[in-house]
């Protein structure tokens, strides 16, 4: 996922990503807490940058609605 494929997306459909992606953080963490050579670091760093885009597009179109 880039941004720009983001920033195709409705807000739905952004807020929709972005609780998927929560879900899947938090499948991890729980994954890691059971068996913690099951999961490997790199799906956490994946699945935290993906959030940290889908916020700053959500944040990117508030911002151009309010000037």
């Amino acid at each position: 996922m880039n941004a720009a494929e983001l920033r195709g997306k409705t807000e739905q459909e952004l807020r929709d990503e972005l609780l998927a992606l929560r879900r899947e953080q938090f499948n991890l963490r729980m994954q890691q807490g059971i068996n913690p050579d099951a999961v490997r670091n790199d799906r956490f760093i994946r699945v935290r940058k993906d959030i940290a885009r889908v916020k700053t597009v959500m944040n990117e179109n508030r911002g151009g609605k309010e000037s």
